[in-house]
C-alpha cells in the first residue's frame, strides 16, 4: 500500500487562447474562493463554482507553474452539469507552504493532500471526476492505486509516468539528480518573471502561440513568491522524490483499478507524447492526442478539457 505521510527562449505572443465554447452560465453559478484545512501544516485555497443541476462533481489539479485560475472559465462553463472544485497545491498559489522537513512535496505527499481534500470537501467519490495535468497527474494515480474508489473516473495527460528522461525537456531531466537539479532551482527562480510570461508558449509554431488572461498571470506571479517557498522550490522538492515515486507507480500498474483516460497534447514539447503513448498501451487506458496542441491544452483551447469531461461522464 502506498503509505500515507500527511500529520525558457522569449516569444512574442499572437493570440489569445481560444475561448470556453457555449454560452454564459446559468444565473443560479456561483463561484466561491477560500481555503479548506486538510492537516495539520497544510491549508488549500480552493475554487468551487457550484451548480443548480449538478450531475456530478469534478475536480481539476494543476500543473507547473500555475494557480486554480488556470481553471475559472472552464469551470463556470462546465457548472451547467457539474460542482466544479480546483485547488492550488501547496507550494503554489496561495496554498501553505510547510518547511520541507514537514512536507516533502514529493508526489506521494500530493496524493495525500488530494485524498485528504476529498475527504475534507465532502465530495462523493462515486460521481467524481478527477482532471489532472502536469504534475498533478501522478499524485492523481498513486492516490488511486492506494484507494481504487478515490473517483469514478480520472483523465490524466502531458506528464512523466514513468522514469524515461529521454522524453523530458532538457531542464526537467536535470531536475532528476544533483548538483545539476540544485543549479536549475536557483536558475529557476532568478528567471521566474520569464517562466510565467513564457513556459506556456514553447514549442508551438508563431501563429499558435498566446497570452494568458491578465487575471491569471498575475495570480501565477503572486503564487509564485508566497510564503517562505517558491513555486520553483517546490517544483525542485517534488522532483527530489520523482524518480521513487514514478518507480513505485510503474512497480503497481497492476494496482490501478479506477478508470483513467490520457490526453496528449501532440506538441508537448516537455514532455514528449511517447510517454503517454507507453502508458496508455501497458494500462490499456484510452489516449487522445491532441493535434497542434502543446503542454498545455487547457490553456490553448479549453474547449477541448470541457468536451473531455462531458465526454468522461
Amino acid at each position: 500500500m502506498l503509505k500515507r505521510s500527511i500529520p525558457l527562449v522569449f516569444s512574442v505572443a499572437l493570440s489569445a487562447p481560444a475561448a470556453v465554447e457555449a454560452g454564459a452560465a446559468p444565473e443560479n453559478t456561483r463561484t466561491e474562493i477560500g481555503y479548506i484545512d486538510v492537516a495539520p501544516d497544510i491549508s488549500l485555497r480552493r475554487m468551487v463554482t457550484h451548480s443548480a443541476n449538478q450531475k456530478g462533481t469534478v475536480l481539476f489539479l494543476h500543473g507547473f507553474p500555475e494557480t486554480l485560475l488556470v481553471w475559472k472559465d472552464i469551470a463556470t462553463e462546465l457548472a451547467k452539469d457539474y460542482e466544479v472544485h480546483a485547488i492550488d497545491w501547496p507550494g503554489y498559489g496561495l496554498s501553505s507552504r510547510p518547511e520541507p522537513i514537514k512536507f516533502s512535496y514529493s508526489p506521494r505527499d500530493y496524493a495525500d493532500v488530494l485524498a485528504a481534500y476529498i475527504k475534507a470537501a465532502r465530495i462523493d467519490r462515486s460521481k467524481l471526476t478527477i482532471y489532472a495535468t502536469d504534475i498533478g497527474s501522478l499524485p492523481a494515480l498513486l492516490a488511486a492505486i492506494a484507494e481504487p474508489d478515490i473517483a469514478e473516473t480520472i483523465v490524466v495527460g502531458d506528464f512523466a509516468p514513468f522514469n524515461r528522461p529521454e522524453y523530458m525537456y532538457e531542464s526537467l531531466q536535470n531536475l532528476k539528480s544533483e548538483p545539476a537539479a540544485s543549479k536549475t532551482r536557483m536558475h529557476m527562480n532568478e528567471t521566474s518573471a520569464e517562466i510565467l510570461a513564457n513556459t506556456y508558449r514553447r514549442g508551438l509554431p508563431r501563429e499558435k502561440q498566446f497570452d494568458l488572461p491578465a487575471e491569471v498571470l498575475k495570480d501565477m506571479t503572486k503564487g509564485w513568491g508566497h510564503g517562505g517557498i517558491t513555486s520553483a522550490d517546490a517544483f525542485y522538492h517534488y522532483y527530489l522524490h520523482f524518480t521513487r515515486d514514478q518507480d513505485y507507480l510503474e512497480a503497481h500498474l497492476a494496482e490501478l483499478k479506477t478508470p483513467v483516460k490520457v490526453v496528449w497534447g501532440e506538441n508537448d514539447l516537455y514532455i514528449k507524447k511517447a510517454m503517454g503513448e507507453e502508458f496508455s498501451r501497458r494500462t490499456g487506458a484510452p489516449l487522445n492526442v491532441l493535434p497542434g496542441i502543446g503542454h498545455y491544452p487547457h490553456l490553448q483551447t479549453p474547449q477541448d478539457t470541457v468536451a473531455e469531461i462531458r465526454a468522461a461522464n
